[in-house]
C-alpha cells in the first residue's frame, strides 16, 4: 500500500521561507515523476515542481527561481524548499508520485491528472 505523508507546512510572512517534506512508504522513486502540487482556495490544483528520472527538476513559471525540489533516496523523502514566499503562494500543498501511464510527454509533467498516488496535503499560509 502506497502512502505519501506531507509535513512542514505552516504560516510565514511574505519574504520568508518554509520547507515541506513528503515521506513515501510502499513506493520507491523511479523514472516516473514525483513532485509537488498546490491548490489555492477556490482554485484548481496546479503542478509546481516535479522530479523525473535522472533527478531532473521541472518548475512552474510562478515558482521558478524561488522554490527548489529535492529527493533524499536514502530516506525515500521528497522536499520542497520555498524561499521568497508571497501571499499568492498560500495554498494546500500536495505531494504526488507515479504516472498513470508508462511514459508521458514533458508537456504533461505538471498536470495533476497524470499522477497516481497523492498525499493528504499540508497547508501553507503566507501573510503580507
Amino acid at each position: 500500500q502506497v502512502q505519501l505523508v506531507e509535513s512542514g507546512g505552516g504560516s510565514v510572512q511574505a519574504g520568508g521561507s518554509l520547507r515541506v517534506s513528503c515521506a513515501a512508504s510502499g513506493y520507491k522513486f523511479s523514472r516516473n515523476g514525483m513532485g509537488w502540487f498546490r491548490q489555492p482556495p477556490g482554485k484548481e490544483r496546479e503542478g509546481i515542481a516535479i522530479i523525473t528520472g535522472g533527478l531532473r527538476p521541472h518548475y512552474a513559471d510562478s515558482v521558478k527561481g524561488r522554490f527548489t525540489i529535492s529527493l533524499d533516496n536514502s530516506k525515500n523523502t521528497l522536499y520542497l524548499q520555498m524561499d521568497s514566499l508571497k501571499p499568492e503562494d498560500t495554498a494546500m500543498y500536495y505531494c504526488a508520485a507515479d504516472w498513470t501511464r508508462g511514459i508521458i510527454p514533458d508537456t504533461q509533467y505538471l498536470d495533476p491528472k497524470v499522477y497516481r498516488y497523492w498525499g493528504q496535503g499540508t497547508q501553507v499560509t503566507v501573510s503580507s
